[in-house]
């Protein structure tokens, strides 16, 4: 299951994490959002323990979706040792996800 994250627990859960993080800015009125959700729930069953996957609300987290420069959703950053390294932007297969992930790994 996908962690929450907000402007409140952004730095906790994403940026202090030893292990790499996806985190996916999304709303609930995004059609390409809903689309990519269903290989984001399965990519953070399968990753349980080596990676975190995350989703950050933008109309409920203006802070961290201004620090990021979030324009456009889906976006989908990922981060190691608290540092931005890779990003997507916009709906693609689940596999384009995990191939970002496991260079990451």
């Amino acid at each position: 299951m996908a962690l929450e994250v907000n402007d409140s627990n952004f730095d906790q859960v994403v940026l202090k994490s030893d292990k790499p993080v996806i985190v996916d800015f999304w709303a609930e009125w995004c059609g390409p959002c809903r689309m990519i959700a269903p290989a984001l729930e399965e990519i953070s069953g399968e990753y349980s323990g080596k990676a975190i996957v995350a989703k950050c609300d933008v109309d409920n987290s203006p802070s961290v979706t201004a620090k990021f420069g979030i324009r456009n959703i889906p976006t989908v950053l990922y981060f190691k040792a608290g540092k931005v390294v890779d990003k997507q932007v916009g709906a693609v297969p689940k596999a384009n996800f995990v191939n970002k992930l496991n260079a990451l790994l």
